[in-house]
This record gives structure tokens, C-alpha cells and sequence, in this order.
């Protein structure tokens, strides 16, 4: 019992104090600023994913005004990963398709800002979120950063970081999290989750840790539901297939199964107190783009930046239990090792 408490207060100090990430309240009172939503002008970093396209349309659809505020994409910054082929060959593409939907394709991060309110980040290689996002939270505008949102938990850290210095709102989510059943176990249908298991495809990346790119959408399901408190991580991988389980400090159990042959997909199983439920199937994006307008309304950021930063230690932890041949990592060590690197990181 001594040693779990022990834990939450090192988590809670290394998130909340030591790297400085809890929204301060002039963040919190975002919302009140003066004419704020009268600024409808979204601008999108990165055309080299298929996001940008799908959340533009949507965006821009003559119908879209009842449930996205009426925010509209007007610019686009295509640049993006310039290493990672999947992502370097679209961006010609996208760019001829985002300047059909009547966006206007500019040369630099500071030309969009010149022209935008709020920003989606979509560039598709996390290595460059940190020093995008910089740039952003500098200029004084929200942003949503798509997943992941950085490519090492340090970075992640240092990201949040720079929000609270710069004094501007920001979240990043998969649109795993806002499936429709697993909003049904938040709203409590189950009852107390007492565990869950989650799926999603794990696609690897050299250039990113391995759950990173892809496992990541299995991972914020399963957290979606679980909820902060991992203490553990053990990983079991194979070329095909892969196995992560967290242990939670209550005791629970919740396990990602990354897929990388056969027959792929998104969905899991939450067991609660009161029930078990499939968590799928996957909705499409709608209900995710719906968060972020609120988030734009409000700028209160959906997720706690807490939760965000426990997701992307569990990943680590979980690179890391791989390196160790399936040992169980302790994501307190994770966080203190990633701590010291943000401090050394200048924002």
C-alpha cells in the first residue's frame, strides 16, 4: 500500500510539477477571451496522411456547420515527413486534392499562422511535432495534434511543457478513444472496468518506437477505458503478432494485441464490475472532429494531459520490455529517465 501511494505522488509531482504540464488558469479561461468563436479559420501542418484530406472534408462539407461549429480549413503547410516514403509520395497528391476542397497551399509554418485562428497538427512523422508545435504555441494558437504525438515520451513531455509556457491549449488523440461503445463504458454501462483487452494493426516504422505509429490507436482504446494508474509493462513480440500487457497499481489487468498479419482491425473487450462489452466497431472520425471543435470552443483539452503522458510511457516501457527480452518495466522508471531528457530540451 506504501509503495503504490509512494508512486502516484512521484506521477503525479514528475507530470504535474516537475515538468510544469498541468493547465494553469489562464489557460483553463481560454474560452472567455474576447470574440474567440468568431474565429473560425482552421489550418492544417502536414499533408503527407490521409487525415488532412478526410478532416478537411468534413470540415468543409455545405452541411458540416450543425455539429463542427462552422470552422472551416482555409490553409495548408504540406511539409510533413520528408524521410518516410509511405508519407513523402502523398503530399504531391494531397496537395492537388486539398486545393480542390478550396484550401490555399502555403510555403511556411509562419505564412499559415499569418492566415489561421486554430491549427490542426497532422504532419504523419512525430519526430517533427516538438519543433512544429513550437511554432504554434509561440503564435499564440490552439492546436490538436494527431497521433502519435511525438516520436519519445521526453518529447512528449517537452510538448506539454511548452504549452503551459506559451499559455496555449492543445490535446492529441486517436479516434479510437471515442468509439461509440467505449464512450458507453465511460458513462459507466459496465460498471467499474476491472480490465480490458484491446486490439488495433501495429504496423512498424524504423524511424519511430515500435507501438508508436500504428499500436498506438490499440493503446489509447485501452486506455480509453482503463484510465491512469499503470505501474507495469511486459511485452511478448513476435514478427507476426504481439502481446503488451500493463499491470494497473490496483491490480488490474489490461493487454494490447498488436496485428500485423492476417485479418486486421480495432476492438477490444472491457470487463466490468456490472458487465463486459465489445468496444467495437470503429466509427470513423466524425465523433473525434466533433472533440476538437469543442476543444476550439472551449479550449479545455478533452483528455487530461496526465493520461496522454502515461499512454506514451506505456509504449516506451514497452519498447523497452522488448529490448529486455520480455521483462516487466516499471513505467516509474520509464518517466524518470524521459524526465531528464525534457529538462534538458529548450522550449
Amino acid at each position: 500500500m506504501t509503495s503504490s501511494i509512494n508512486r502516484r505522488k512521484f506521477i503525479g509531482t514528475a507530470v504535474m510539477a516537475g515538468m510544469g504540464i498541468g493547465l494553469s488558469s489562464e489557460l483553463a479561461a481560454f474560452s472567455s477571451r474576447t470574440g474567440i468563436n468568431n474565429a473560425k479559420r482552421v489550418g492544417i501542418i502536414g499533408l503527407d496522411t490521409s487525415h488532412s484530406i478526410a478532416f478537411t472534408k468534413a470540415f468543409n462539407a455545405s452541411d458540416a456547420a450543425a455539429d463542427l461549429g462552422g470552422y472551416k480549413v482555409v490553409a495548408a503547410y504540406p511539409y510533413g515527413s520528408k524521410e518516410i516514403k509511405s508519407s513523402v509520395d502523398r503530399i504531391p497528391g494531397y496537395i492537388k486534392e486539398i486545393k480542390e476542397l478550396g484550401v490555399e497551399v502555403v510555403d511556411s509554418i509562419k505564412s499559415l499562422l499569418d492566415k489561421v485562428d486554430f491549427v490542426l497538427l497532422e504532419t504523419n512523422d512525430g519526430r517533427l511535432h516538438l519543433e512544429q508545435a513550437l511554432e504554434v504555441f509561440k503564435a499564440g494558437k490552439p492546436m490538436f495534434i494527431d497521433k502519435p504525438i511525438s516520436a519519445s515520451l521526453a518529447h512528449t513531455l517537452a510538448i506539454f511543457n511548452a504549452a503551459e509556457k506559451y499559455n496555449q491549449p492543445t490535446f492529441s488523440s486517436s479516434s479510437l478513444r471515442y468509439m461509440e461503445n467505449v464512450i458507453a463504458v465511460n458513462k459507466g454501462k459496465i460498471g467499474k472496468v476491472l480490465g480490458a483487452d484491446a486490439y488495433s494493426p501495429s504496423t512498424l516504422e524504423p524511424t519511430h518506437p515500435d507501438l508508436f505509429w500504428y499500436g498506438i490507436h490499440g493503446v489509447e482504446t485501452l486506455f480509453a477505458v482503463m484510465g491512469q494508474g499503470c505501474k507495469t509493462v511486459q511485452r511478448t513480440f513476435q514478427p507476426d503478432m504481439e502481446v503488451v500487457v500493463g499491470t494497473w497499481e490496483d491490480g488490474r489487468i489490461g493487454t494490447f494485441r498488436g496485428l500485423r498479419s492476417g485479418k486486421t482491425g480495432y476492438g477490444g473487450t472491457a470487463f466490468g464490475s456490472e458487465g463486459i462489452i465489445e468496444l467495437g466497431p470503429y466509427g470513423g472520425y466524425r465523433p473525434l472532429l466533433v472533440e476538437i471543435v469543442n476543444f476550439f470552443n472551449t479550449g479545455k483539452p478533452p483528455i487530461d494531459p496526465k493520461e496522454t503522458i502515461e499512454m506514451f510511457a506505456f509504449m516506451e516501457a514497452a519498447s523497452e520490455s522488448r529490448r529486455k527480452k520480455g521483462q516487466a518495466v516499471s513505467i516509474a522508471d520509464v518517466m524518470k529517465k524521459a524526465q531528464k531528457e525534457a529538462a534538458k530540451i529548450n522550449i
